[in-house]
């Protein structure tokens, strides 16, 4: 007994003696079911881990395994038994080690003691289990996977998939191929030469370019093998999980040990040749096993890194306040951010890596782990950025690559559709839109009038809204403005999404009568679409904003003298945003007119986020408010659900009392039991748009910048204490430390921007 008060004494005082970034989450009991998992990943790996009636459980997700109707696939799921059983008698800890990026579940019952260490490699495809006990045990590692034969699919269930409500009819879910493979098990999924991109195209009339289109689906194989030292294979299994029927192919150790070492080597690549994509998967594993040590540690040294290049403690030294918590759940979010660092593919907003059985979403959803509502394939990219624009005061632009690439590689599809629909340049973008860069096929319309124009969604909320895109345009200017970064393979991207706007709108002004432009020799950004709501509309003030800006910044960049001077002539061209007033006072409108209101956002203060126009120290500020204060839809839809931002509206207008009740209501425990599991919200759980305008709006409260100029507390409630560490343009990092309403321990780096730093603690 002593001895164990002598080893929680010790434990505890090495917690309070980490790092703020490094405190790790504990669970001292197991869970109910995979509602109650724990993330745990790296690289573009995630993992769901539980312990339910004495078994432990892992969910496996590979970032970019779409199978052919554009479903997000689960890699499968583990299942793990010990004899003798370590689970029920005196001691359970499970542990998320966020300094080191694994879990641990550690067990002991009466004199049996076991530790499992489940890791993901952030540098290669592979996650490794590791089973050490201080006596001999035999374990039984079951792989399972609902995915043994080909299943038809129900229209709720297609959801999952890019099919939504339109699929067809017979609309199979394929089958995986699962097999003993020398004492391991290799599983796959493997895509035929037809997929949903083709009828994709088909439907939107590309037929005649499909050969010239970049297409993702076509062959894809994805999977892995499991296997271990002193493994065989044993028995097949089958069973129901949460409604759901399984088969299991299991591996049992030799004999029993003290230590037992199990791993999944993982491989996606595009081939008609499944062979050849077996050869690649034992490459990897023949070369990795030797080596699988000194990657292991080179591995946690990455989340250390990771780790030291920003952080935000609230409340430090009160574990148990609410402000401390909210801190430390931002901390949980950007750890699952920072499982898909190494990705091809982004993270998707809609639960990124970290689904389960949706129903502990929606009981109604009673569907495969597979299943996510908004599809796995498909992009709602207004709740993207809201996930990928916290990495830059992060200082993550690593992780920031799989976002931008991913529109790189769409960006020719997107010319393609331009050129072939209306004839003249730039890329055409919608806001919901697939993996290959074309518009959903459910929400492009099924119904359509036969003139009705081909490159537009015939759906009432989606028609028209073609500016997102110009957020993620401001994200590569943003990161040559944060690092110095060269971003010239940017620039034509850049260029063909403003090309887009000047020649498309040029070109409806002249379907509609003789002139291109206005009586002012200014676009006529008609018919438009602020955000989802304000639908139909005459200049909206969401699209102005980001065409004013992303031009400003683009000629901030070396250009020809050619590029320069189009480009500035364009600048010429982007009507002025328009006002209002309520009761009296001057307001931003959402537009200049509109039709309809068809959805609960207010992109009236997009000029203020994420563009900029308006903020604290910034003319016009006075309006900015009046929209925030008096604007009776900005009120009405007011909310911290979801993807809301009005917690960054008030953090950017120096709100710090409203910023910080909508950022901490964001960051409150999420209702399950890790506690950064958000949502749904208007999406799916986790719902990571909900966690990215959290981490966004705490940010912004601490740090703003316009300019060189960097304001410092703009919106952070004086008695509220913290430490941070943040990022700036110009490759600056920022500490500091506010305590009991003074500012310590202000450290710029380099030294020289000191002098840029503006305090402004109310």
């Amino acid at each position: 007994m002593i001895r164990h008060i002598f080893f929680i004494a010790m434990f505890c005082a090495l917690l309070l003696s980490l790092p703020a970034f490094a405190q790790n989450l504990r669970w001292n009991s197991p869970s109910g079911n995979a509602a109650g998992s724990m993330p745990c990943g790296g690289g573009d790996i995630g993992m769901n881990v539980w312990v339910e009636k004495n078994e432990l459980f892992v969910y496996i997700a590979r970032s970019g395994s779409f199978d052919e109707n554009n479903t997000l696939l689960k890699s499968g799921r583990l299942r793990m038994k010990f004899d003798p059983d370590p689970f029920g008698g005196e001691l359970f800890l499970q542990e998320l080690h966020l300094d080191e990026g694994y879990v641990t579940v550690s067990a002991s019952r009466g004199s049996l003691k076991l530790k499992i260490t489940i890791e993901a490699d952030v540098l290669h495809p592979v996650v490794r289990f590791s089973v050490d006990a201080n006596k001999r045990v035999n374990v039984t590692a079951v792989y399972e996977n609902w995915r043994h034969e080909d299943r038809l699919l129900s229209t709720r269930e297609n959801f999952g998939n890019s099919w939504k409500w339109a699929g067809p009819k017979q609309t199979i879910a394929h089958r995986d191929s699962v097999s003993f493979r020398e004492n391991g098990v290799l599983f796959y999924h493997h895509n035929g030469a037809r997929t949903i991109f083709d009828s994709t195209v088909a439907q939107q009339g590309l037929n005649a370019v499909k050969d010239a289109l970049y297409n993702p689906l076509a062959y894809l194989a994805s999977g892995g093998y499991f296997t271990g030292k002193g493994f065989v294979a044993g028995t097949h299994t089958s069973g129901m999980y949460q409604q759901t029927a399984f088969k299991g192919w299991e591996l049992k150790s030799r004999r029993a040990q003290r230590s037992h070492q199990l791993a999944i080597y993982f491989h996606t690549a595009q081939t008609p040749d499944i062979a050849q994509w077996q050869r690649s998967l034992d490459s990897l594993q023949h070369t990795y096993k030797p080596m699988a040590t000194g990657l292991s540690k080179r591995s946690r040294n990455w989340w250390k890194q990771f780790w030291q290049r920003s952080y935000i403690d609230i409340d430090p030294g009160n574990e148990q306040s609410t402000a401390h918590a909210a801190g430390r759940n931002a901390k949980l979010f950007r750890y699952m951010m920072g499982c898909n660092a190494n990705s091809s593919w982004p993270t998707k907003f809609n639960g990124g890596l970290f689904t389960v059985d949706p129903v502990f979403t929606d009981t109604a959803r009673a569907f495969g782990p597979d299943f996510r509502n908004w599809g796995g394939g498909l992009h709602t990219m207004q709740n993207q950025r809201l996930v990928y624009f916290p990495l830059f005061k992060n200082g993550d632009f690593d992780l920031l690559q799989a976002q931008l690439q991913f529109y790189m590689r769409i960006l020719k599809n997107a010319e393609i559709r331009t050129r072939t629909y209306w004839n003249h340049g730039g890329a055409s973008f919608t806001e919901q839109m697939e993996n290959f860069g074309l518009p959903n096929y459910a929400e492009y319309g099924q119904k359509r009038p036969a003139n009705f124009d081909p490159g537009v969604e015939y759906n009432a909320w989606l028609e028209y809204q073609w500016d997102t895109v110009l957020e993620f345009c401001l994200m590569m200017l943003d990161q040559q403005q944060y690092t110095g970064m060269d971003i010239s393979n940017y620039v034509p991207f850049i260029e063909s999404c403003l090309r887009f706007f000047d020649e498309h709108y040029q070109y409806l002004a002249l379907q509609r009568g003789r002139k291109a432009l206005d009586e002012n020799g200014h676009l006529v950004l008609y018919p438009g679409s602020a955000a989802e709501t304000y639908k139909m509309a005459y200049n909206a003030t969401s699209t102005v904003a980001a065409l004013r800006v992303v031009t400003q910044r683009l000629l901030e960049l070396p250009l020809s003298a050619e590029q320069r001077k189009n480009w500035q002539a364009f600048l010429q061209r982007i009507p002025p945003m328009s006002y209002t007033t309520f009761n009296g006072h001057t307001t931003i409108a959402p537009a200049k007119l509109w039709e309809r209101i068809n959805n609960t956002e207010s992109p009236q203060l997009y000029p203020v986020y994420p563009w900029g126009i308006f903020g604290v120290g910034k003319p016009g500020l006075d309006t900015a408010l009046n929209t925030w204060r008096y604007d009776t839809n900005v009120i009405k839809f007011r909310s911290h659900v979801g993807w809301k931002q009005d917690n960054i509206w008030a953090a950017r207008l120096g709100l710090s009392k409203e910023a910080w009740q909508l950022t901490s209501q964001k960051l409150a425990d999420g209702g399950r039991r890790f506690p950064a599991f958000w949502g749904p919200g208007f999406d799916w759980v986790p719902d990571h748009n909900w966690g990215g305008s959290a981490w966004i709006g705490l940010q912004e409260m601490l740090l703003q910048t316009d300019g060189k100029r960097i304001l410092l507390f703009p919106a952070w409630p004086k008695e509220l204490d913290v430490r941070f560490k943040l990022h700036a343009p110009y490759n600056t990092i920022v500490e500091a430390e506010l305590k009991d309403g003074k500012v310590m321990n202000l450290k710029v780096t380099p030294e020289a921007r000191r002098a840029d730093v503006e305090m402004l603690v109310k």
